[in-house]
């Protein structure tokens, strides 16, 4: 399928609207497959030179099978994960060819599917020895960093290293947490908040984004004549470290779970010095302060023989004459040349044009996705701004996502950080998606929106629906967000399907289980929908191809009813290609239009739709 971006909208060939239905593949490919990086299994962790990620997210010999389900579906699209380690784990400047070949081979059978996708250089708080993924453990050695330490001092709270249990979504606290926040902030900002940091003789901003970007870059120049690949995320999730933070003797409080340190705090547990620190737990739907614990009282380093901390090093902080350490710029981070640092403004948007640039002349006219920090808008497109971007943020059902329970008359909303209670959720959550396409119409301009992410986790109230089989509370938490995001015609690729997700184990990262298909739900080989979860809620019909201005479209999955309504424009003679899964309609369906003919074809799951010229405005209903 070819597509293009017309205004605001994916259009294809013959100027229908196109709606992109995707999903992100897959949840595992965070981790290596050799050895085995699945992110409970402390064995070789730290040996992150000698891995490979070929074979994530399937080895080849099962491409078929996965892309077939997918395609079967109704998926259209992809957003493919890749990760920086994965292409450069042996060391600076060295990347991994056999991944790059495999890389091609996987792009390539997707377009045998007639899958369309972008690749997305996956990342969560910086990395899997930051308690995420992403970025190679050698990154944390070339700035003086000892991966194998962060435990013991605070610097993340991580899998491999963390006695079982494992508290649920604890992994997103790392990023205020020092490992995490030091490596963004260098990242980003080193050249402003750590000039005199060097690695190899450069600055240190300059090391790390030149090999980051330099390691995506070999993914292009792979993929330059793969005409399915339409575009390329510049990272996943950006985080801003320490940029702009106000008081490093305050928690901001967003992501404080569990055992939360300062700023100032982790910086004197990475340097040896134990401390009190708080902690904090989840309520109904807030985060409460229930305690404090002591930390690093065997005084290990964060820090490699030899190394100091950067930010004392930098003037932050500094032992006083009788050995006790004070905090001498509780300010540091938040001015920049007298003026307040703006991450967004100053440094995201400063490197996502660095990027584009970069990807373009490695291939070229690829359209560039960006994000925001979660709850922050993006920044404002400027008049020297790489043009060509899509709008991707992420969105979750917060409540679900977190407490991993569904209750139907309890919701979040997110960006008030407010309970909802019903019957004001369906309304909050379709603002709350609304407003972010709010951010792709003004502070951008008007460029296009896919929703990057979203999704259910499902092993909900402790996986009882993995003893009974029955997903019915999956379908209705996973449905709650299909209506927000249905209600916003919105674009969107699910998070995720992971090919080799287990009940035991979910995604095989960080205790995560978000994956729409599991093998231990696979019970019948010779049925494509076996092993699909909560699929009355995921496999969905919708309008692919609208000739004119699509107005409403929505399925009812415990009725299965859909509707769609559009304006016909008389310049499109082609017809509306409405996909209708056999899933939901075993023994056919039951169509009423608003005028016009229609014609079945069943086997290909599409409904195709000429209006007739006496209405401006269509309607499809369709019915068991």
């Amino acid at each position: 399928m070819d597509i293009h971006v017309q205004g605001s909208h994916f259009v294809d060939e013959l100027g229908r609207r196109v709606m992109l239905r995707g999903v992100n593949l897959g949840g595992s490919s965070k981790v290596p497959l050799k050895p085995d990086g699945a992110t409970y299994i402390r064995q070789d962790f730290f040996d992150h030179r000698n891995v490979s990620f070929v074979g994530r997210p399937f080895p080849m010999d099962q491409a078929d099978e996965h892309l077939g389900r997918l395609r079967q579906w109704g998926f259209n699209f992809l957003r493919l994960l890749v990760t920086w380690e994965a292409i450069e784990h042996a060391g600076p400047g060295i990347y991994d060819e056999e991944y790059l070949d495999y890389i091609v081979k996987v792009v390539k059978k997707a377009g045998d599917y007639g899958f369309n996708l972008f690749i997305d250089p996956h990342q969560d708080v910086w990395s899997r020895f930051s308690g995420g993924d992403g970025a190679p453990g050698w990154t944390f050695e070339a700035v003086g960093f000892d991966i194998t330490h962060f435990a013991e001092t605070g610097a993340a709270i991580v899998h491999a290293t963390h006695p079982d249990p494992y508290p649920r979504m604890i992994w997103s606290s790392n990023s205020n947490k020092l490992a995490c926040a030091t490596m963004f902030t260098l990242f980003f900002a080193g050249n402003d908040f750590a000039p005199h940091t060097l690695v190899d003789g450069q600055p240190v901003q300059e090391y790390l984004q030149t090999h980051y970007i330099n390691a995506i870059r070999q993914v292009a120049l792979r993929l330059k004549d793969q005409p399915n690949v339409i575009g390329y995320d510049t990272l996943n999730e950006p985080s801003s470290g320490y940029i702009g933070w106000k008081d490093l003797n305050s928690t901001r409080g967003s992501v404080n779970l569990n055992l939360s340190p300062t700023p100032y705090q982790s910086m004197l547990l990475g340097a040896g010095l134990s401390q009190e620190v708080d902690y904090w737990s989840l309520g109904l739907a807030s985060i409460n302060k229930t305690g404090s614990r002591r930390l690093n009282e065997s005084h290990q380093r964060a820090w490699l023989p030899g190394y100091d901390c950067i930010w004392k090093q930098h003037g932050v902080w500094d032992f006083d004459a009788s050995g006790a350490p004070h905090l001498l710029r509780p300010d540091y981070f938040n001015q920049i040349n007298g003026q307040p640092a703006n991450f967004s403004r100053d440094y995201y948007r400063v490197f996502n044009n660095r990027f584009a640039d970069a990807i373009n002349q490695a291939h070229p006219a690829p359209l560039i996705f960006i994000e925001a920090e979660p709850g922050v808008p993006p920044y404002e497109l400027g008049e020297q701004d790489f043009k060509d971007i899509v709008y991707a943020p992420h969105w979750y059902d917060a409540f679900v996502l977190v407490k991993k329970e569904y209750v139907p008359f309890i919701g979040v909303n997110s960006h008030a950080r407010r309970v909802v209670f019903s019957p004001a959720i369906r309304h909050s959550y379709y603002n709350q998606l609304a407003t972010l396409k709010q951010h792709a119409d003004h502070e951008l301009g008007g460029v296009p929106f896919v929703l990057g992410e979203f999704g259910i986790p499902f092993d909900l109230h402790e996986k009882r629906a993995y003893t009974t089989g029955n997903f019915n509370i999956q379908v209705k938490a996973l449905q709650r967000s299909m209506q927000a995001v249905e209600d916003n015609l919105l674009d969107y690729t699910l998070w995720n399907y992971t090919p080799d997700n287990t009940n035991l184990h979910g995604d095989l990262w960080n205790d995560e289980d978000l994956s729409i298909y599991s093998a231990d739900q696979r019970h019948n080989p010779r049925d494509i929908n076996s092993g699909g979860r909560g699929l009355r809620a995921v496999v969905r019909p919708y309008p692919m191809h609208t000739s004119g201005e699509l107005m409403q479209a929505s399925f009812n999955p415990f009725k299965r009813q859909f509707k769609m309504k559009f304006r016909h424009d008389p310049a499109i003679s082609a017809p509306t290609e409405v996909f209708i899964p056999n899933y939901q309609y075993p023994h056919g369906y039951s169509i009423k239009v608003s005028d016009g003919r229609y014609e079945i074809k069943r086997s290909q799951q599409l409904l195709l739709y000429w209006p007739g010229e006496n209405r401006n405005i269509h309607t499809i209903m369709i019915k068991p």
